[in-house]
């Protein structure tokens, strides 16, 4: 890498609550736990983390409350090296915040309260591409979607590549969540997620099929779901890998056999190295795989910010050295 690609970042700042549970409770079901945790999340400021820990030059764009979590997750996030010039602090409005429960294999439970980060509406995204000196825009859903789309058009405008980590999952394509998608780059989507963007396609497609629930291989789904726009989709399938769809087809990226013990963060992991190495210029099966690398790594930690790999161990691991303690 001759200099590190700037990235700006558009999304959601939370402080999250973590429990580590032996297993996730079923409906109307207390299981006890251990000790709260508390750390910085949000799937905006993750990916800003991670894709600083990979070696991009980041800048955040998002809105925390005016309150004692926003002034430590802005420290938190500065301190790792982003830049936060223009996360601003919404008058009135509470932090966002996200319950984590997280079983002993690593899998989890998320909700959240979204607070400040459903003030991020269009006027506040008006502006946000600057002059477009960023090579990539990132973008999640945990802002609104009229937001998005405001900061995708002026990205593209300025010729910038526009990357939607699609999460979480719209569950109907309406108008904005339609246009945003028509000038997406790159979408990435978790198999989940995948599947209900493929449903309301199905849904809303001149077929009119109204049972959209047949099965399809993820290499299908990941065709499919360029018919909404992107020039290309990545399916993450956690311990599976990946696979991608582009012009020149489809294929799959394998995952790395590391002892998973927190899932959460790995996603936001895999998005900032996807989105980096295409910006870098990689051909997309060369880019998935250095983001099942970061992914891989971040399961093996806890916590999302925390589990963040850097860009030496995903060079390390992708050559087929152990990983390295930072």
């Amino acid at each position: 890498m001759s200099e590190p690609v700037r990235l700006l970042v558009v999304g959601s700042v939370n402080m999250d609550l973590t429990v580590t549970v032996p297993r996730l409770p079923e409906g109307g079901e207390t299981v006890l736990g251990g000790d709260a945790v508390r750390t910085p999340g949000g799937k905006g400021a993750n990916q800003a983390v991670a894709a600083r820990r990979l070696g991009a030059e980041v800048r955040m764009v998002g809105l925390v409350g005016d309150d004692v979590f926003g002034t430590q997750l802005l420290e938190a996030i500065a301190g790792e090296g982003v830049d936060v010039t223009d996360v601003g602090a919404a008058a009135g409005a509470a932090t966002g915040l996200a319950m984590i429960m997280v079983q002993s294999d690593g899998e989890n439970a998320i909700a959240v309260a979204p607070g400040a980060n459903a003030a991020f509406g269009p006027d506040t995204a008006h502006g946000v591409a600057g002059d477009g000196a960023e090579k990539a825009l990132l973008l999640q859903l945990e802002i609104p979607v009229d937001a998005c789309v405001v900061a995708a058009t002026e990205a593209k405008q300025r010729g910038m590549l526009v990357v939607l980590n699609a999460a979480p999952s719209p569950r109907a394509v309406d108008a904005p969540m339609a246009r945003l998608l028509r000038l997406v780059d790159l979408l990435i989507v978790n198999e989940g997620e995948a599947t209900t963007l493929y449903r309301a396609l199905r849904r809303s497609s001149a077929s009119g099929e109204q049972n959209p629930d047949d099965q399809q291989d993820e290499a299908a789904l990941a065709a499919a779901l360029r018919r909404l726009g992107p020039d290309q989709v990545v399916v993450t399938l956690g311990a599976d890998g990946a696979v991608g769809a582009a012009a020149n087809g489809t294929f799959r990226a394998a995952s790395f056999p590391l002892t998973a013990v927190d899932a959460v963060g790995a996603g936001d992991a895999f998005c900032a190295a996807l989105t980096i190495a295409v910006a870098e210029g990689l051909p997309l099966r060369e880019a998935m795989r250095r983001g099942c690398a970061a992914g891989a790594l971040a399961v093996t930690r806890h916590g999302a910010q925390g589990s963040l790999p850097h860009r030496a161990e995903v060079d390390a691991l992708l050559a087929g050295a152990p990983p390295g303690k930072r």
